[in-house]
């Protein structure tokens, strides 16, 4: 499996584990290495139920990206989106109206590579390789420009992305860089690895020792990158229990607790 990736994507590190690659590990990809495949079992040994979270996470990205189609949204900025999987942002939204255009960005140039093949044929999604810190390159690019209006309301998705950002690289200034940059009328949809439990920060230490990053913040803390749009009910909440799609369970395990996510109006 990994020689086969390796070969297609000579020059990529194999030697530290990748938050995409690993992503896509609990995700039950195949284009992840060894390196993060021994992450992931690290990480296993203090939240077993990993796989689960990362299922949970893909699941609150369909219904986040059905409610934001619902709610006339046809553009989306999928910002430290991953490797391509199943139902990916493009699938859902272009489900919901087929001239839905959605711009991919990830730092991790087996996205690009994937999804470029992914998206051969589909002229109304784009995959742009770069740091969502860096705002400015991202807003001029070419695939976005090209694909994004900025005089109508966009999607802003920051989903199991923000995390992975030191308190010293801003990641609140992040937020407000994008949301300045799209009009009234747009979303903001987050989600987040949270500190709810004492398994939480266990896994907090397991994430900075072998990736270096994977910030575990507060409910307070999370809700705080909705500060001066218009929080949209139920607010943010561990995952399942944002509009579930069925019923869900009267007490949640850790793993149902581990990421909580929220999405925001911007009125004004």
């Amino acid at each position: 499996m990994a020689d086969e990736v390796s070969e297609r994507n000579a020059g990529i590190d194999t030697s530290r584990p990748s938050i995409a690659r690993a992503y896509d590990v609990v995700l039950n990809g195949k284009d992840n290495f060894e390196v993060d495949r021994a992450f992931v079992a690290e990480i296993v040994k203090v939240v077993p139920e990993i796989y689960d979270v990362a299922t949970y996470n893909r699941q609150i990205l369909g219904r986040g990206v059905r409610f934001l189609s619902d709610r006339g949204i046809t553009q989306f900025v999928d910002l430290g989106s991953g490797l391509p999987t199943v139902e990916n942002t493009h699938q859902v939204a272009q489900r919901a109206n087929p001239d839905a255009r959605v711009v991919y960005v990830d730092n991790d140039p087996m996205v690009l590579a994937h999804g470029r093949a992914l998206l051969a044929e589909n002229d109304r999604t784009g995959v742009i390789t770069s740091d969502l810190r860096d705002t400015e390159a991202i807003l001029s690019d070419p695939v976005f420009k090209s694909l994004i209006d900025l005089g109508r309301p966009v999607g802003v998705m920051l989903v199991g992305i923000l995390h992975h950002l030191h308190d010293d690289e801003d990641p609140r200034g992040v937020v407000e860089a994008y949301m300045a940059a799209v009009p009234p009328g747009s979303y903001l949809f987050i989600t987040h690895f949270c500190a709810s439990t004492e398994d939480s920060r266990d896994a907090e230490q397991k994430y900075l020792a072998l990736l270096g990053t994977g910030r575990f913040r507060t409910p307070e803390e999370i809700t705080a990158y909705f500060d001066g749009f218009e929080l949209l009910e139920p607010g943010v909440v561990p995952l399942p229990l944002w509009r579930p799609d069925g019923p869900v369970p009267a007490k949640l395990t850790v793993g149902q607790q581990l990421m909580y996510g929220g999405i925001a109006y911007k009125s004004r």
